[in-house]
């Protein structure tokens, strides 16, 4: 069923969820909001958020390099040092430097996007529409819907988690944060590859990495 985005946003602010948990919560109830926040604490979400607000200046740096031809270095922080020597976040920030090899993302997390960027992004969607002969009334949908699928492509935080499609990186960060109970936080990531600027034989890298993942 389709879910408002009034309806979304009602739920972030009563549970403190993220938009992809809030959706996805409320797409599971029909609707139903009551049964989205009772959903949402099941599943530990609903104060996620809450952790967020907690200073996490502990965690680890972590180096990936594919091939000789991608490197990757990413920061990922927790709470307690305790946390960054745990296994599963350990998992997570290798995870998120292959992430970082195989998707390209430019940002953390859409608030880092310059916001001429998105106005620019926005207006070459809007003519891209009225090209296509779409009503003016619906141009505007139309923008929105397509911004979105644009932050998914340069957004690490809204990109599809290159090992379950289904899931986006949010939600797998999220995910762990329920788990562990501390606030986790992909602080910033830098991304080399070979050649990259120079005019050179087109490879598509990203698809190598995520082949050696068995994607």
């Amino acid at each position: 069923m389709s879910i408002s985005i009034e309806l979304i946003k009602e739920l972030r602010e009563r549970t403190s969820a993220g938009m992809m948990d809030s959706k996805k919560a409320l797409v599971e109830t029909n609707g139903d909001i009551e049964k989205a926040i009772e959903l949402l604490r099941e599943k530990g979400l609903a104060s996620v958020a809450k952790k967020a607000g907690r200073i996490a200046s502990e965690g680890i740096v972590d180096a990936y390099i594919h091939g000789g031809r991608i490197g990757v270095l990413i920061e990922v922080n927790s709470e307690t040092d305790f946390v960054s020597k745990n296994e599963e976040f350990k998992s997570f920030v290798r995870d998120m430097a292959m992430q970082v090899a195989a998707a390209s993302p430019q940002y953390v997390t859409r608030e880092e996007v310059p916001e001429s960027e998105i106005e620019r992004e926005r207006e070459i969607l809007k003519e891209q529409a009225l090209n296509e002969g779409k009503p003016e009334k619906i141009v505007e949908k139309m923008v929105e819907g397509r911004l979105e699928k644009y932050f998914e492509e340069i957004v690490l935080l809204d990109q599809k988690f290159i090992k379950d499609p289904d899931v986006k990186v949010q939600d797998v960060l999220n995910t762990l944060a329920a788990k562990i109970g501390e606030n986790i936080k992909i602080r910033r990531f830098v991304r080399y590859e070979v050649g990259e600027g120079l005019e050179k034989k087109e490879e598509d890298f990203a698809e190598e990495v995520k082949r050696q993942m068995g994607q």
